[in-house]
């Protein structure tokens, strides 16, 4: 993982360019601590290229491994990338036949599918999360695009002499272009300032409802097979574990390919796989996060803070992640704080669970979805918005300590596979026990030699912004409450009349957001719709106390929030003052 700067037809002076270069990357080093480099390509006259990397070192730790490439077979053609490529060991064999390497990276293999598959077709060979930037001078074209999903951000924008700014982070252009917008996933750009699109799954057909039979073998095997791929690498890594079904099914994979000989971890310079989880002292998510850890023999941390301390980080957290949505900066707060704790620990790669829920239905809002039809489009809107929310939250917050963090659920073969199974069964009373993403747990069930213990495994969703302790969104209601007067709160439409803030929450994160990005371009660059519990806008049709409680906290469900409570509840050894405050919340 890394940050990325490419500016196109530059004018200026050499001196002038390069020295923008340098000011303009160094805004996002962050993402790429461990060594940087700039390289300017001369276009015509007093105009130029820019390609500028900073690099975190993951795959091929040394200095062959540095950023951008410049194609051995032909050292016209310059490329760069932000991510991982997952398909790069099973394919490089191969290229060995046919191309010269100059390093063991992942992303050295870019040019090659360049020249092997042309502009228009070898996005469709990159197997994995990435933004992606090539120059070809041979032929004076250029190329940027990034991955199916949007796991990896990429943003754009043109200066006033139409000058093309590419950049990983909206910190990196956003003062240097008339408009800042965020490039769209499963699309590219060229020369010709066309964006087109170059993932096309039937997935994206609202009109199309699979009706695929579920098979619970294959859906262990293969999601299995996605880990096991996305594991790989040269730097030591860890896992996030929040004690919910998807990250501790991720951490039971990586448990028994560990066991099986699979993964050497002496390789990767470690003894033990480093667990970590968050939040407030006697949450939810430390109690089941450190029964996961322990099962599999885990070195596990659990990191406190308090209400307090979350609140101070919010305006910075707000400006890494580049976004004032409530539900994101929630919790993008509690994670950043955890990233700062493991960057001093020398862990690079933490693996999640992000994207579960986007593809089986783990809301607690899917509860109530009328029918398979709407249930499958509420998951395609889910997917396609996903880049601005949850992707966007763990890309951001963690790198902004050098943590890379690799989501297996989206990976794009597990999506299109996942979304070919027919949504009958995905519903929430297709099965007995009637819960969400019944068919995943029930994937991962195993009486004998068990992935993940079975009260995790049948655990009702806990979003992360409530997990780590619901006192947490209280209290920052009431700081917002304090700062946010009722006078100014009375003038939001006037201050802010594009997107308006709703409430003082949503206030005091704007006014945070715009001190850094004052534009309206950046502003449109976040996410405004209703929603309730992580729903989209289109879903609050669904039922009309939706309609009346649109939070984008799990509690705003709360008929079905408070069972899960229950759970919980009578789960703890002892009741602590945290699960004591949120006996009180309910009985209100």
């Amino acid at each position: 993982m890394c940050g990325i700067l490419a500016i196109f037809n530059i004018k200026g002076t050499y001196i002038e360019v390069r020295t923008l270069a340098y000011d303009l990357s160094k805004r996002q080093r962050h993402r790429g601590p461990d060594r940087s480099r700039i390289i300017i390509i001369e276009a015509g006259p007093n105009t130029y290229h820019i390609l500028a990397h900073e690099r975190l070192n993951i795959v091929d730790l040394s200095d062959r491994g540095r950023q951008p490439f410049q194609l051995v077979d032909d050292q016209n053609i310059y490329y760069m990338q932000n991510g991982e490529l997952y398909n790069y060991w099973s394919i490089k064999p191969e290229f060995e036949k046919k191309y010269k390497f100059s390093s063991n990276s992942d992303s050295e293999i870019v040019g090659m599918l360049y020249k092997e598959y042309g502009p228009n077709d070898f996005w469709n060979h990159m197997d994995g999360m990435h933004s992606t930037i090539l120059l070809d001078m041979n032929n004076k074209t250029y190329y940027a695009g990034r991955d199916h999903i949007g796991i990896i951000p990429l943003y754009y924008g043109y200066n006033k002499d139409g000058a093309l700014f590419l950049s990983s982070e909206l910190k990196g252009i956003h003062d240097q272009v008339v408009e800042v917008r965020q490039f769209p996933p499963g699309h590219y750009i060229d020369q010709t300032n066309e964006i087109k699109k170059w993932y096309n799954p039937i997935w994206h057909n609202f009109d199309h409802i699979p009706t695929e039979e579920i098979n619970f073998q294959e859906m262990r095997d293969k999601f299995i097979d996605v880990v096991r791929r996305e594991v790989k690498g040269d730097a030591p890594f860890g896992l996030f574990i929040s004690g919910g079904v998807d990250s501790s099914i991720v951490a039971g994979i990586v448990a028994k390919l560990i066991k099986n000989g699979e993964i050497d971890l002496s390789k990767r310079g470690m003894r033990k796989v480093h667990s970590f989880c968050i939040g407030l002292e006697g949450s939810p998510d430390l109690h089941f996060a450190r029964k996961v850890a322990e099962y599999h023999g885990f070195e596990h941390h659990s990191f406190t803070y308090t209400v307090e301390e979350g609140l101070d980080y919010i305006p910075e957290v707000i400006y890494h992640t580049e976004t004032f949505n409530n539900t994101t900066i929630r919790a993008s707060t509690p994670m950043y704080m955890m990233c700062r704790r493991i960057k001093a620990l020398g862990i690079k790669i933490c693996l999640t669970g992000e994207g579960s829920d986007e593809l089986f239905g783990g809301y607690l809002y899917f509860h109530k979805a009328p029918n398979r039809v709407e249930f499958h489009q509420e998951l395609i809107r889910k997917l396609n918005d996903l880049h601005k929310y949850d992707l966007l939250r763990a890309n951001k917050a963690c790198l902004a300590w050098g943590i890379e963090t690799r989501p297996p659920f989206m990976n794009k073969s597990w999506i299109e596979y996942v979304m070919s199974i027919d949504p009958k069964y995905k519903m929430i009373n297709a099965f007995q026990p009637q819960i969400e993403k019944y068919i995943l747990r029930k994937a991962f069930e195993d009486l004998e030699n068990p992935f993940v213990p079975q009260e995790i495994l049948w655990r009702q969703k806990e979003q992360f912004s409530d997990g780590v302790g619901y006192s947490w969104r209280d209290g920052i209601i009431e700081r917002a409450n304090q700062l946010i007067s009722d006078q100014q709160f009375s003038q939001a439409s006037t201050t802010y009349p594009l997107s308006t803030p709703r409430d003082k929450e949503q206030y005091w994160f704007r006014q945070v957001y715009s001190t850094a990005f004052p534009s309206d371009s950046a502003a449109l660059t976040v996410p405004y719709g209703k929603s309730i519990a992580c729903s989209t806008e289109k879903a609050l049709e669904w039922d009309e106390a939706f309609k009346k409680n649109t939070d984008e906290s799990g509690r705003a469900v709360l008929s079905i929030h408070n069972d899960a409570l229950k759970e919980i509840l009578q789960e703890e050894d002892k009741i602590t003052d945290e699960s004591i405050k949120v006996q009180d919340h309910f009985q209100l």
